[in-house]
């Protein structure tokens, strides 16, 4: 029989693991698509990504090319995860056009930020947007091609420096036209677009948190949107 002691340190292994999530799922206007289908699957698991200088903080480790799905500019889009959100921390919406085929894109280039899912703040607390869908649209002013659709968690619950900000991310691969290609955003390459001296990276949320900026480019059509749109 194991002891008792031996049974609360696989529960307390467990814990943290089980607290993990996966954005899985792709929804484009009202189609549905199974898990994994257009999204490059990759072999971390409901595991973070935490070395800011690693090429994983594209796609994921191990992330393969898939399939790439046609969309409009305009059209909405969402990301379903395999559990809701449960780590404190912004949510955020990248694009990255690829050269020719997304398929063949390692995603070296530049990437810009279409939308920050942030915080709501109630004095010197706040409120997160921890769900299991995000929605938001293809802007319309982009250019046409292929493009790397990438969502990412940035979880900050364990603090800096004693803790290390967690990643936790995913790339559909997804073949726009209709854009006006009028948008000139800010871009920045990955790995390079975060960095450790960030006040978004390095936040204590729950040390007089009354204020907050999302790490990277700021999207040039809005900025941080509080509330979850689908």
């Amino acid at each position: 029989m194991k002891s008792f002691a031996g049974l609360l340190a696989a529960a307390l292994a467990v814990t943290p693991v089980s607290a993990h999530y996966i954005f899985q799922q792709l929804k484009v206007g009202n189609t549905q698509f199974s898990t994994w289908e257009h999204i490059r699957q990759h072999t971390n698991g409901n595991s973070p990504v935490t070395d800011l200088a690693s090429n994983d903080l594209r796609c994921n480790l191990g992330a393969k090319p898939t399939t790439t799905v046609a969309v409009k500019a305009g059209d909405s889009f969402t990301w379903t995860l395999d559990t809701a959100v449960y780590h404190q921390g912004p949510i955020s919406l990248y694009m990255s056009k690829a050269p020719g085929s997304a398929a063949t894109y390692d995603g070296s280039g530049e990437w810009f930020k279409i939308k920050d899912f942030g915080p709501e703040f109630r004095g010197n607390s706040a409120s997160w947007p921890l769900y299991q869908t995000y929605t938001s649209q293809i802007p319309r002013c982009i250019e046409n091609g292929e493009y790397l659709l990438r969502i990412q968690s940035l979880a900050i619950h364990n603090p800096w420096p004693a803790g290390i900000p967690q990643f936790y991310i995913s790339c559909a691969q997804i073949s726009v036209t209709g854009g006006t290609g009028t948008a000139k955003p800010k871009t920045a390459k990955i790995p390079g677009a975060f960095k450790a001296t960030d006040p978004g990276y390095t936040a204590n949320i729950y040390n007089n948190f009354n204020s907050y900026t999302v790490p990277g480019p700021e999207p040039p059509w809005g900025s941080v949107d509080s509330e979850q749109s689908g």
